[in-house]
């Protein structure tokens, strides 16, 4: 009898899929069947929004390098690169077998496709992750791996995609030095039967080791006549950043974009201060990927938040309140849900679902449960629904209820579309309230004590100046620790 793989399912992002954790069904109930080799893995899509053709080619995509694995490995993620050549598609696939003995091991593998449309795709990197793995950040959204005394470097397509192969390639490197994994040792031995089937043509095995000196491909553009600004400071860019991506589409705009657009806004070039810039991204991205703990009932969060099992049960969520209609109930069994099906448009109306989604707050919140609120990014329509539940809750002017929920989650940013809509809700509220008064002036009640306002930009912390000195490469490791240090 042929081994055949379990039935796998994936969130799915413009240029990454991430394997979800398995669903475990209540007693009783069989397990889920067995996924042939011949039907494609299943991508969490809801069932009143087809996929669109970037959609469908990107599950194709998965599907077909899904065939280049062993029955026994999954891919924990893959992830979309930037090419030299505009035609080509290439991933990179973080893989690590479901077997006994071969826990905590992992291998990087390259993926090439020929095309877009391309049937067939061949594999044209392997680099096992062994004990001494090290990744540094090499600026504009690149990153070096460095395991065995191999070097590559890859540059995943988006922001977003660079942020979830990061904290991947963390954990990975974490497991790999907590087991001892070293060359020539028993581990990692299936990774040697990738290595002997590589399969790409010979210019994509170039560009696959040509990318490992990123320093000489391409020659630099011509310098920029805008002048280098050693003046501006450390905290000015910092703001500044956490706007620019704020109103970003991260799973669009690249690293090197985000730069070019905060030297749009300064006038002055940061190129040199690349790594910096690359730096403080993921810091600003590891506060908006956490989600926020706005409510001690009540997080507000990411599709990606939605997704990750474990960090829903360790912040103990019983509720979800997921406010996009492009994005599925991740875990059914698990979770008591509710949806709001509206895109993020100017012309979408939250306004009519207020009253129900603060229904079912209220009801998480008396049952001593706890929810998670999220969208795609928990920036826009779930930031509005949970404004709009403050204001309600807690008596608050859309003022106040902006600066706490920011203060939690500082790239809130809905759009003009839902803050005209929380600007009539205010009304709605400050006349109902009025006219409660009205009726019964001695039930008037006292003022809801609110949480502290954030602090002032000019009390924040990291006043340092931008030098023009060269910085020491950023490891991996070292951007983890900081972002732990935020928690």
């Amino acid at each position: 009898r042929t081994l055949l793989p379990p039935r796998q399912s994936f969130v799915m992002v413009k240029g990454a899929a991430l394997l979800l954790p398995v669903e475990e069904a209540p007693q009783g109930e069989p397990p889920p069947d067995e996924t042939p080799p011949d039907e494609p893995p299943r991508a969490e899509t809801p069932p009143d929004k087809p996929p669109g053709q970037a959609t469908g080619q990107q599950e194709q995509h998965l599907h077909l390098m899904m065939q280049l694995l062993r029955p026994q490995d999954a891919i924990r993620l893959a992830v979309r690169l930037e090419s030299v050549r505009p035609r080509r598609v290439r991933y990179l696939l973080v893989v690590r077998p479901e077997e006994a003995g071969a826990e905590g091991q992992t291998a990087l593998l390259g993926v090439d496709f020929a095309h877009e449309g391309a049937t067939r795709c061949t594999l044209g990197m392997v680099l096992p992750l062994w004990s001494d793995t090290q990744v540094f950040l090499d600026g504009d959204g690149g990153f070096s791996v460095t395991s065995g005394g191999q070097t590559r470097i890859f540059k995943p397509i988006s922001v977003q995609t660079m942020w979830a192969m990061l904290q991947e390639l963390h954990r990975a490197c974490e497991d790999a030095a907590r087991g001892g994994h070293i060359p020539g040792g028993p581990a990692l031995a299936w990774a040697r039967g990738y290595a002997a089937a590589l399969g790409s043509e010979q210019s994509c095995l170039n560009e696959w080791l040509a990318m490992a000196d990123l320093e000489s491909v391409p020659p630099p553009s011509p310098p920029c006549p805008r002048p280098v600004a050693p003046e501006l400071s450390e905290q000015a860019v910092r703001v500044l950043l956490r706007d620019v991506m704020a109103s970003a589409d991260l799973e669009n705009v690249t690293s090197k974009e985000v730069r070019e657009e905060l030297e749009r806004r300064t006038g002055h070039s940061l190129a040199q201060h690349k790594d910096f810039i690359d730096n403080e991204m993921l810091l600003v991205l590891a506060q908006m990927d956490r989600p926020s703990h706005v409510f001690p009932h009540l997080y507000l969060g990411s599709e990606w938040n939605a997704a990750n099992l474990e960090e829903l049960q360790q912040n103990k969520v019983t509720h979800i309140l997921n406010v996009a209609r492009e994005i599925d109930n991740f875990f059914p069994a698990l979770f008591t849900y509710m949806n709001v099906r509206v895109y993020d448009e100017e012309a979408a109306q939250l306004l009519p679902h207020w009253n129900d989604t603060f229904l079912f707050l209220s009801h998480v919140q008396a049952s001593g449960g706890r929810a998670l609120v999220h969208c795609r990014m928990g920036l826009s329509r779930s930031a509005a629904t949970v404004l709009a539940y403050a204001m309600k809750e807690f008596g608050w002017p859309l003022e106040r209820a902006l600066r706490h929920v920011r203060h939690c989650r500082p790239g809130v940013l809905p759009n003009p579309g839902f803050m005209r809509q929380l600007d009539f809700y205010q009304g709605i509220l400050s006349a109902s309230r009025h006219s409660r008064l009205w009726e019964h002036p001695e039930d008037t009640p006292a003022d809801t004590p609110g949480p502290s306002p954030p602090p002032s930009e000019d009390e924040a912390a990291g006043g340092a100046v931008l030098g023009s000195s060269r910085r020491p490469r950023i490891s991996l490791c070292a951007v983890m620790r900081s972002i732990s240090l935020l928690e």
